[in-house]
């Protein structure tokens, strides 16, 4: 019984479950928690604009297998400027009855009956809305009173409409000279968004700093500041806390000999905010005074908006570099929206690059996303406490994509599909010595959905 009508949709580029438009199949019985069968919907007058996915009875398989019922979807108007209608259909539609649906007049509609290709000219109004300059469409799609709604119009006075994150680099840049705490103490003397930018030399880091603030640490110089941590733990981030480096040699050596040893980490209580990580154009090496010192352990129920490593090298760990698997509980949470891994050099790594875990059976969630490009990977993932036995453990990732990485003498890629409708590519990368990636469909039955096209195993 649901209506959804006099919306204007414009460059919605998502798909599958979160395509621009998704008319979803039910389960039949459907529990409170599930997808109820779509039945008695009315979608008329809409407008959508270069939208690039309406996806018609999404989701189905053998447990969803409700397709839509005595639902209409009528004058409608679809603008694209590939002459697209982006229509893509998974089970019997037939209950949805389709008419005065208007298209642009060179689309080939992938719906014949109730979608009329048209010549269509759009001109936008005062309201910053395209519209239809013809007077013959004019109750087709969206109406022209739509307003665009200004945040600082919504919502109680008293309530503070500010961004939900402080950018990095977005404050002071505080100048800070090698001496005894100097880093603990200017992160307390800094304010989120600030740039702490370090003179030459050494830094002794005889604290674990407890992040609460959004800052960057960055070199004066690269290749000139080396931090030596000398607890188990460099950065905690905490709740408000996300923490990005750059030009940066880290150096494990003076760091106890302790269980659980981890450069980073986030909170071990759950946090109640997202955070973000970056590493960029660093070095981080000699992480392995115990048997398992990892680069970044995630919490149970902490969640990063975006990881991001790029142009750094990892050289001589004794455990993993992205730990992202503590949400065992098979709840559909995972630790990590979008994790970056990009021209990076590893070399002597125990452990894995990364082991990231998205379990159980709710598929409403669109990540984890997980992309790694031009790397050299070298000796990784043959450590004996490496259970995995692999250099890269993706679990219910929903979308992966290794490129133009070159794997020497290490452990396989072990990939496991799981619910949704994963988006897995392999391709363009050099296993030498190392075996081919494995990927396995762990609840579809058939052979893995993956793209693995260009791959070299020596």
């Amino acid at each position: 019984d649901q209506i959804i009508r006099n919306n204007y949709m414009e460059g919605l580029t998502g798909y599958r479950f979160g395509s621009g438009f998704t008319i979803m199949n039910g389960v039949p019985n459907s529990k409170i928690n599930r997808y109820h069968q779509v039945d008695n919907a009315l979608i008329e007058n809409n407008t959508l604009v270069d939208v690039e996915h309406i996806h018609l009875a999404a989701g189905s398989d053998a447990e969803r297998s409700a397709a839509p019922i005595n639902s209409k979807f009528q004058n409608n108007l679809v603008v694209n400027k590939d002459n697209l209608d982006g229509i893509s259909i998974f089970d019997d539609i037939s209950g949805i009855h389709f008419e005065n649906n208007i298209v642009t007049k060179d689309t080939t509609p992938t719906i014949i009956k109730g979608f009329v290709p048209t010549s269509i000219e759009m001109e936008r109004a005062e309201n910053g809305l395209l519209y239809p300059v013809s007077e013959q469409l004019k109750n087709v799609g969206a109406s022209k009173d739509l307003v665009l709604v200004q945040k600082d119009t919504v919502g109680a006075s008293y309530y503070p409409k500010a961004e939900p994150e402080v950018a990095f680099d977005s404050g002071r840049l505080l100048r800070v000279k090698p001496a005894e705490n100097a880093l603990f103490n200017a992160i307390n003397n800094a304010s989120s968004g600030d740039v702490l930018m370090l003179e030459d030399g050494d830094y002794n880091i005889a604290k674990v700093i407890k992040l609460t603030k959004t800052i960057t640490i960055k070199a004066a110089n690269k290749g000139q500041v080396y931090l030596y941590p000398g607890r188990s733990t460099f950065v905690d981030i905490n709740d408000y806390g996300s923490l990005k480096l750059v030009d940066l040699i880290i150096d494990g050596k003076q760091a106890p000999d302790s269980a659980g040893n981890t450069l980073i980490r986030t909170s071990r209580t759950p946090m109640q905010r997202n955070y973000r990580l970056e590493i960029h154009d660093s070095s981080i090496k000699n992480l392995d005074v115990n048997h398992s010192f990892h680069v970044f352990d995630a919490g149970n129920r902490s969640f990063a908006d975006e990881i991001k490593f790029t142009n750094s090298t990892f050289k001589n760990i004794t455990g993993d570099i992205l730990r992202l698997n503590k949400e065992t509980d098979d709840l559909g949470i995972y630790n990590a929206e979008y994790i970056y891994f990009n021209n990076n050099t590893v070399e002597n790594v125990e452990g894995a690059i990364a082991k990231v875990y998205r379990g159980g059976t709710d598929e409403s969630t669109f990540g984890p996303h997980f992309l790694m490009e031009g790397n050299v990977i070298e000796n990784v993932g043959k450590g004996s406490r490496n259970k995995s036995l692999a250099s890269l453990v993706l679990h219910g990732s929903q979308v992966t994509l290794i490129a133009n990485n070159k794997l020497m003498n290490s452990a396989s890629v072990n990939i496991e599909h799981t619910v949704g409708e994963p988006v897995t590519e392999i391709s363009d990368n050099s296993f030498i010595k190392t075996l081919s990636p494995r990927v396995m469909e762990l609840r579809s039955n058939g052979p893995h959905t993956a793209i693995l096209k260009n791959n070299e195993v020596k």
